[in-house]
């Protein structure tokens, strides 16, 4: 779903606004810019084509994509090489988990203020069951998919920008709270904003925010408002993925979701469309994770209100 210009214009000036007078952590943050305005319309086709890559490295590896098998590396191997070719510095951070060896691959935009930095970031493992192409391949593909819409842009930010994808998150975020823990109290204090995405493209969806960094909140809520998309606060999976370490020791984060095992509720479902009755995602952690458990429309939506919020944030 695209915003006309005059739309995303429009959508700019209530962030700017919104900034100014929020009380979180991002309130000193400048004013939105052209950039903010030409925020780009991620082709949906490019991040399914990112999953079907990840759907095609789970069927040759046993079936899954989850932490110490041979799926997992080569998926973290897949994004690395379209970050390289794109220009990023690129870096592979290993720990242990399991008596298994994971990986973070963090990828960093050359430019920007590095005192002030945004993130973006996914989990890329898969549960042992499943492909885990919802779960969360989406969340994973959209991410790499506004990545390379930086470099596509020449994007040069005010803020620097950092992408990340997380190890072992389905044994308990392992992988990010690595990170985070191994982070210098300074390098902590540098990162002005975590945005997470886990589960973006449910097949009976629902758009739920996190109510964690007033401004971050609110910059999700401007981009679907300019959509005439209602959102709720999202509590399935409050503590549950990646932004959890961030949140623990102080950085502002926030986030989108399409919900998973919880079942939408008549009034979701007259809101949203779907189904009443029905879980949001029916294949959470199950082998039917699969190409065909997407739904386009809020795979569509949820990557580009990614990349809106990495546009903005970073001005």
């Amino acid at each position: 779903m695209k915003l006309s210009v005059s739309g995303r214009a429009a959508a700019a000036a209530v962030v700017a606004a919104t900034t100014l007078l929020a009380t979180g952590s991002l309130a000193g943050a400048a004013p939105a810019t052209p950039d903010v305005a030409a925020a780009p319309d991620l082709p949906v086709a490019n991040v399914k084509a990112h999953l079907s890559q990840f759907q095609s490295i789970a069927t040759a590896n046993g079936g899954n994509r989850a932490h110490g098998r041979t799926g997992y590396r080569a998926s973290l191997d897949y994004v690395k090489a379209k970050l390289d070719a794109a220009g990023f510095t690129t870096t592979v951070q290993q720990f242990t988990s399991s008596s298994r060896t994971g990986y973070n691959l963090i990828a960093d935009w050359p430019g920007g203020d590095t005192t002030r930095v945004v993130m973006a970031g996914s989990h890329l493992d898969s549960v042992t069951a499943g492909p885990g192409i919802n779960d969360n391949g989406s969340g994973s593909a959209a991410v790499l998919e506004t990545a390379l819409a930086v470099s596509r842009a020449g994007l040069q930010p005010t803020r620097h920008l950092r992408f990340a994808w997380w190890g072992a998150e389905e044994l308990g975020m392992v992988g990010s709270r690595y990170y985070v823990n191994n982070l210098s109290s300074a390098n902590r204090s540098r990162i002005s904003a975590y945005l997470n995405f886990d589960m973006i493209g449910s097949p009976n969806p629902g758009y739920f925010v996190y109510d964690d960094d007033p401004t971050i909140e609110q910059t999700f809520k401007t981009y679907f408002s300019g959509l005439g998309v209602p959102t709720e606060i999202e509590t399935e999976g409050d503590g549950r993925s990646d932004h959890a370490p961030f949140k623990n020791v102080g950085i502002p984060v926030g986030g989108l979701f399409s919900g998973a095992d919880y079942v939408k509720t008549s009034a979701q479902a007259a809101k949203w469309g779907g189904t009443a009755g029905q879980p949001f995602d029916r294949c959470y952690h199950s082998s039917c994770d699969t190409i065909a458990n997407l739904n386009d429309t809020a795979l569509d939506r949820n990557a580009d209100a990614l990349a809106y919020a990495v546009w903005t944030l970073s001005s």
